[in-house]
Formats: structure tokens, sequence, C-alpha cells
């Protein structure tokens, strides 16, 4: 493959993949998307160093709020207080932070294109469930303690309250608007002194499209294959899905079989959705015991017997990481 690699979308699964493929030699194209940015992200102290080391910068969000304790009220028992590291950032921030040092307009046709949004090649999606979430901005109560993010589960969804500065935060609803869900919250309700109107809605249901690759293309970032915030790191996820996409890029572009290639791309990433859901059962079926609460177990169950059948189906991996490439393993030391 003659190397010239257009990306299609924004977000950290494309900078992350144009800054592995460009210390390649790859030369790379963008096309940047138009798709709404999240207001607040909580980026865990792993997905942080995950993303330093992609980077090399290793003081990267170091002066930003952090996160050093998480309370969580699940279904019906108390509060459980644990430790938690993780900084504050917006998506616009992270998106400044991680921009392409340099990246030429789509000129002609590209030797390969890495999708991060919409239209996708191949577009039919694997979706289980239907979550609609909403944000709110939110002023903190004066008697709410510092560095700490809330979680609770409600009669009809649940609620995770981020602060992100002295006094201020973001509440995340999902499953209902933020003060329909507040009503039922008698952890996270106290909390919150005045609460702002809520933003646009959008979906938290777990997903991925059914074909992930093809003749010349990757799927890849949110757009491609979404967690669900349950439990999940969804930037950590999307950073780990463009190391694996720029090592299948830069595996092709040395002469290893395409096709073999994306297909252990496309076996990867189902494989972390199944896990994902996989975690995300007991959740659901401790949450509660509405209507709302059964539903939403059975389809993260009915996701993972899909995804149990679906990745039974997929071939044996051939290719290994090491670092930042992949390795036939026939040949690995």
């Amino acid at each position: 493959m003659t190397a010239t690699v257009l990306l299609r979308g924004q977000g950290v699964a494309v900078a992350a993949a144009a800054h592995l493929l460009g210390k390649a030699g790859i030369e790379i194209a963008l096309e940047p998307g138009t798709r709404r940015l999240v207001p607040v992200i909580m980026l865990s102290d792993p997905a942080l160093a995950l993303l330093r080391d992609v980077f090399g910068k290793p003081h990267l969000f170091a002066d930003r709020p952090r996160i050093e304790r998480r309370i969580v009220r699940w279904g019906n028992g108390n509060p459980v207080a644990m430790p938690h590291g993780a900084v504050v950032i917006s998506e616009d921030d992270l998106a400044a932070a991680l921009a392409p040092a340099r990246a030429l307009p789509p000129a002609g046709a590209p030797s390969f294109t890495i999708h991060a949004a919409a239209p996708f090649p191949a577009q039919d999606m694997l979706r289980f469930g239907e979550r609609l979430s909403s944000t709110a901005r939110v002023t903190l109560a004066p008697h709410a303690p510092p560095a700490t993010c809330w979680i609770e589960s409600t009669r009809d969804g649940w609620l995770f309250l981020i602060p992100d500065g002295p006094g201020s935060a973001w509440l995340l609803a999902i499953g209902g608007v933020p003060d329909a869900l507040l009503a039922q919250a008698s952890m996270i309700a106290p909390l919150i002194a005045a609460l702002g109107p809520p933003g646009h809605s959008f979906d938290t249901s777990p997903r991925m499209l059914a074909k992930l690759s093809g003749d010349n293309w990757l799927a890849c970032g949110t757009a491609a294959l979404a967690f669900d915030p349950i439990c999940g790191d969804g930037t950590a996820q999307a950073t780990r899905e463009a190391i694996l996409a720029s090592a299948v890029v830069t595996a092709i572009a040395r002469g290893e079989d395409p096709a073999a290639l994306c297909s252990h791309y496309h076996a990867m990433l189902l494989a972390s959705l199944r896990r994902h859901l996989q975690l995300s059962l007991p959740f659901y079926a401790g949450g509660g015991t509405s209507s709302w609460w059964q539903d939403q177990f059975a389809t993260a169950r009915a996701g993972y017997d899909a995804t149990t059948a679906l990745l039974g189906r997929q071939p044996e991996p051939r290719f290994s990481l090491s670092g930042f490439d992949l390795i036939h393993r026939d040949r690995a030391a």
C-alpha cells in the first residue's frame, strides 16, 4: 500500500491515530466531522496515562480539576465511598490539546481511510438497548465535599454528578431528564443548590457497527463502537481503538495480509464490547426492580449473548500488539 491515509471525523480516536500514523512516517489527510462535543469528560488516571504515553506528553492535563473520591448509592444499598483518581475536562479541551500537529486536506482518493464519523461504508449497527441521556449544568450546595463525584441509581434511571470546579458541576442523567430523576435521588438531590436547563439528548446505549472494516477502510471511535457510561471509559476505549487501527494500517503498509489484519481488528473490538457488556450486567441487575431496570438488564444480557455468539465465529487471533505495533504471532519471540 502506498501510504496516504484519510481520517474522517474528530475526537480522541482521530487525534491518536493521526499522531501514531505520523510517527510511523505515513502521510495523513483529515476530513473533520461536525458532531456535538461532550461538555464534560471524567478522564480516569489509567486513561490519562494511556493518552500521555501515546502522545508523549507526561504532564498532559496535570493542571485540571481532580476527582479523588467517588460515592455510590446503588439499588437499596447505603452510600459507599471509595478512592477514585481522575481529571475533569471538556471535549473541547481534549481536542485542543491533542490536535494533530500536521495534516494535509483531502486531495484525491486516499489509499486507505479510517472512518470515525458517519456515513460509514457499512451502516448496519448492532444496538443493545435504547438509553437516552442528557446533561445539565448545576451549582453545588456549600456542604458538597470537594474532589468527589457521585453516582446514584433511581427508580427510572441513574445519575452521575461530576464537579468541574469550585461550586460547579455537570449532572449526567441516564434514562430520564435531570429534574425527574433528581426527584427520585435521595443522595444527589441535596447536593445541588441550582439546576440549569437540560442539554440535548444523546444515546448512551452500547452499540457497534456490524462491519468494522472492508477493502481499504476501518471504522473506529465512539461513532463506530460506544460503551455505556455505567461501566466503561469511553476515552480510553477510543484511544485503544486508534492504537489498533493505526497498527493495522502500518502493518498493511509494510506488506502484511490486509484481510487477516482487518479480521483481527474486528475480532478485538467485538471482544472489547462483549467484555464491557459482561461487566455491565451486575450493575443493571442490582440497580433497581422497576420495569426500566428489568428492560436494561434484558437488553444487556441479549447483547452479551449476541456478541459471545459472534465472537465464537471469529478466527483465532493471528497478531498481537507490541507497544504500538502489530506483530504476527508466529514471528513473535
